[in-house]
């Protein structure tokens, strides 16, 4: 039997395994996938057991640690010198970004390439604002006073990398303009504190779509605001599954259809429902 893992430290609790089991299932293919709690300390020394494995994903907080361990990179992961999905390739260790497939398939119906407003720009917050500039965006990060230097050298480095990219930041708390599309990248409204929202009601009553990398609850305040107006509003389970998806593509070439990808972040939604209405 194919073998997979999660790795992180500390890992709790994590939707990986439903997911990934029911993408293994939907593809006829018997694998079992597991989590493993390793310590920074000690990612080293599991080199052995990971080069056994036909593939593993990484989390928090091996995404850049476990880069001297693959023998190569595919662009995704050079691009943002993070991995969070390797595959074993006849003994060769490859590792991807699938965060970045993650984001973009699940905003693909938007329009991107207008005035996009970016709340946060930790590490998915820079992945997303990248993105969000490849496809052309018109980019204003939305960030806290703390977040300044923060912000300052990502602009630093995307003016050498992309010195067309039309992208400014303000304080979240300054910004007044109107949005095509609004994005939560940062931790407001995640569960227990589901009574915080990261923008104001005048950006949501002006914007018309919106995107929160949150999965948990499955609809942030900023959402229910959102879809309470009929705007187009999506959570973090489609983006969390969306990247398995692709992972399973890197490992084993297998594909799915909406519909199986629809039913996943269903089920994945109605679980995290289930569990938090027990608390």
């Amino acid at each position: 039997m194919e073998q997979y893992t999660l790795i992180g430290h500390p890992l709790g609790h994590s939707m990986s395994p439903f997911i990934h089991e029911r993408l293994f299932d939907m593809a006829g293919r018997e694998a079992s996938y597991t989590l493993t709690d390793i310590a920074p300390e000690h990612l080293a020394g599991e080199e052995p057991f990971l080069r056994s494995l036909q593939g593993f994903n990484i989390t928090i907080p091996h995404k850049m640690e476990v880069i001297p361990m693959v023998d190569e990179m595919d662009d995704s992961a050079k691009r943002y010198n993070s991995v969070n999905c390797v595959a074993n390739k006849n003994g060769k260790l490859v590792g991807y970004n699938t965060d970045c497939d993650g984001f973009t398939m699940s905003v693909k119906d938007y329009p991107m390439d207008g005035k996009v407003l970016l709340i946060g720009c930790g590490g998915v917050g820079r992945m997303i604002a990248t993105e969000a500039l490849r496809s052309g965006a018109d980019l204003t990060i939305g960030i806290i006073p703390q977040n300044k230097e923060l912000v300052e050298t990502f602009l630093a480095e995307t003016a050498e990398t992309m010195p067309n990219a039309k992208v400014q930041y303000h304080l979240t708390s300054e910004i007044h303009e109107k949005f095509d599309v609004i994005i939560n990248a940062s931790p407001v409204g995640m569960f227990p504190k589901v009574d915080a929202c990261p923008v104001p009601d005048e950006l949501i009553d002006q914007a018309d779509y919106f995107f929160d990398v949150i999965y948990n609850p499955t609809k942030t305040l900023f959402l229910r605001r959102a879809l309470a107006q009929g705007k187009v509003a999506k959570g973090g389970a489609a983006m969390l599954v969306l990247q398995a998806v692709r992972a399973h593509e890197i490992w084993n070439g297998d594909s799915y259809t909406q519909e199986q990808i629809d039913s996943i972040v269903h089920d994945m939604e109605e679980t995290i429902d289930a569990q938090n209405a027990g608390k």
